[in-house]
């Protein structure tokens, strides 16, 4: 059961939303829906789940229905068709179906949102701010001072719990609104272009802050966001949307060497990739690599030779000298390799990872999965991810 599923969910805004209906089902686009029964055309058709622990960003230009979307899973814009399933225990509940009584429980309890502009509440201290959910949901007052103590410091604000929203920076108001959110416990947390009001070194400070609490908390989290550098660095999963659609889904690599149409492929075509393509999508499988007798070429010129055998690696020479192995361990900073060394990583490895595995150690990169060597990524291989080319020309 996903912590999150959207089914064949349309959203429509306007007194007669049931004639977009069946244009929706025609594939009929915003621009002529609009027009024939002057109603807007929010989200079309969406499908799309979210499992548990995974951070999903929706992502596309503005107006792509990305924060229209988010909005319908607290019950914020009504879905005119369609199913919103949130997990609540082991049962699902629709929250498009669901009672009132029902949707205020999800609210106070199961689902929690930050909000673009931080919502803090100007007459209420940082401590009150982020208590007022805990507040609303009647929890007694020293339950309530324990919590948010607990979350203050969990996003370094603990000596800030006095203060006022205006005696905080832009960051820190954020990071306020983070600790409420995190206050009320609940599973599902709705993030709704959170960091794009800040200017980019808060911004980029505030998405490893998040990654960071993420790895301890294990929060389902839906992210909006129109930053496609933001989406790759954040989404265990991105969701791309045009015109109320979801047009891909997929992990951040599927959506940079896999465009599903041309929408997407301009989206991704002015991108960073080094952080993002791993070295198992980018490298020269073994079994593509020249032979010299009963070697493999590593080189161009033949001078770095490897031989395999039935356990991996039988020996690797260079100009007919023992060539050193070097396992190399993600934790491990690239400046400990040894001299004179053949690295191998994981397959899982970074572009930007490979690159500098190759800088230092002045030679091309064994991939291998588990203990089994598998391809290689030397200056060609690296060019070509840089360049998102494939070997018959590119994408």
């Amino acid at each position: 059961m996903s912590a999150l599923a959207f089914q064949a969910v349309d959203i429509v805004f306007g007194e007669e939303s049931g004639r977009a209906l069946p244009l929706i089902d025609q594939g009929r686009t915003r621009d002529e829906i609009l027009e024939e029964t002057g109603c807007v055309l929010g989200v079309a058709q969406a499908d799309l789940e979210v499992q548990s622990g995974e951070i999903c960003v929706l992502m596309g230009l503005s107006g792509s229905g990305k924060s229209t979307l988010l909005r319908a899973v607290n019950g914020l814009n009504r879905v005119t068709r369609g199913r919103v399933l949130v997990r609540d225990e082991d049962a699902e509940i629709d929250v498009a179906a669901c009672d009132e009584a029902t949707l205020r429980r999800l609210r106070t309890e199961r689902i929690a949102m930050v909000f673009q502009q931080f919502a803090l509440l100007p007459w209420r201290t940082v401590r009150e701010n982020v208590g007022l959910g805990l507040e609303l949901r009647g929890l007694p007052k020293a339950e309530r001072s324990r919590i948010v103590a607990e979350k203050l410091e969990l996003v370094g604000l603990d000596q800030w719990g006095d203060k006022y929203a205006h005696e905080l920076s832009g960051g820190m108001q954020q990071r306020v609104g983070l600790a409420r959110a995190f206050a009320t416990d609940g599973d599902l947390l709705l993030m709704d272009e959170p960091f794009s009001a800040l200017d980019p070194l808060i911004r980029t400070h505030l998405q490893d802050e998040l990654l960071a609490l993420q790895a301890d908390l294990r929060k389902t989290i839906l992210f909006v966001s129109h930053d496609l550098d933001e989406a790759l660095k954040l989404g265990n999963r991105i969701a791309i949307m045009e015109g109320g659609r979801v047009v891909q889904v997929g992990r951040p690599e599927e959506i940079v060497l896999q465009p599903a149409n041309d929408y997407v492929r301009e989206f991704v075509a002015h991108m960073n990739p080094i952080n993002v393509l791993r070295g198992a999508s980018m490298m020269t499988p073994f079994a593509e690599l020249p032979r010299q007798g009963d070697a493999l070429a590593l080189d161009s010129g033949g001078r770095c030779l490897l031989r395999m055998n039935g356990a991996g690696i039988a020996d690797v020479q260079e100009d007919g000298r023992p060539l050193a192995l070097h396992s190399w361990d993600p934790d491990q900073p690239t400046s400990d390799l040894p001299e004179a060394a053949l690295v191998l990583a994981p397959a899982e490895t970074t572009l930007r990872q490979v690159m500098e595995l190759r800088q230092v150690s002045g030679r091309p990169v064994i991939l291998c999965e588990g203990r089994q060597p598998v391809g290689l990524c030397g200056d060609t291989e690296i060019y070509r991810a840089i360049l998102r080319q494939e070997a018959d020309g590119g994408f």
